[in-house]
């Protein structure tokens, strides 16, 4: 990792915040982009609302290059009136930011979507994902959640649908370009946000958490992005990792009516 260059995304807290710290400690080079300036050292911040185009392409302009990895840890979890901006920031910004900084990232570069465990679902989803997939960057969000009756808590597992299903479908240019993506699938984590998600998903996930013990720590998860990003991971391409604590483990079980 030693002075190579890596833009982060939501680095200012959480998972992207340790995340951060581990490249740091390896010698990396940090470009924080964050809706809010991180409290922890960087090499260089630079603004980025997921919710603004404008935003997103000033910072695309304003990235140093070359660019040896992109880490897209930044998002938003489900909550009451925020459907439509769920999906544009957690899907929609992560495309437009990763694509316009493809260019600039250098052969053998590494990118890391974060998405999540609610995104699993996809190929039950398919039809649906697809249909988002399609739409432009600035379309009317409002109106499609509107078409295809998407509540606060399904925008979330759509948008972690297709990140996962997008990450999938730019294998064979990536490769071409001598790039890599993959995602990490988180469960439920111990940050800011951890509440969010016990009130959307409610007793299953609270339930489930009881059964593995606890949530994951950030630092837990960072561990993986940064192992996704690093030669001994070089031919993992276009895959999702999970990393649940067993949670999704316990769920197939359960569903297959399987024993200890």
């Amino acid at each position: 990792m030693k002075d190579k260059h890596f833009v982060v995304t939501g680095g200012a807290n959480g998972i992207g915040a340790e995340t951060c710290g581990l490249l740091r400690d390896a010698g990396a080079r940090l470009t924080i982009l964050d809706i809010r300036k991180p409290d922890h050292p960087v090499d260089r911040y630079l603004p980025l609302d997921l919710n603004d185009l404008g935003s997103i392409d000033r910072a695309v302009a304003a990235i140093e290059t070359p660019v040896d990895a992109l880490l897209n840890i930044a998002g938003l979890p489900p909550r009451p009136g925020l459907a439509s901006t769920v999906l544009r920031v957690n899907f929609f910004g992560l495309r437009r930011l990763t694509l316009g900084l493809l260019p600039r990232m250098v052969e053998g570069g590494a990118i890391v979507n974060v998405a999540s465990r609610a995104g699993a679902q996809w190929r039950e989803h398919i039809a649906q994902v697809k249909a988002m997939m399609v739409l432009a960057d600035d379309a009317d969000l409002d109106d499609f959640c509107r078409e295809q009756a998407i509540d606060d808590t399904r925008a979330y597992n759509l948008s972690k649908e297709a990140v996962l299903v997008w990450t999938m479908a730019q294998t064979e240019s990536l490769i071409s370009r001598g790039l890599r993506m993959n995602t990490v699938s988180p469960g439920a984590v111990t940050t800011g946000i951890l509440d969010d998600f016990k009130t959307a998903f409610g007793e299953r996930t609270v339930a489930m958490l009881k059964r593995v013990g606890r949530p994951a720590h950030p630092a837990e998860v960072g561990q993986l992005i940064v192992f996704l990003t690093s030669p001994a991971s070089a031919w993992l391409k276009g895959v999702d990792v999970p990393i649940d604590g067993g949670i999704g483990a316990l769920g197939a079980s359960d569903a297959l009516g399987l024993g200890a």
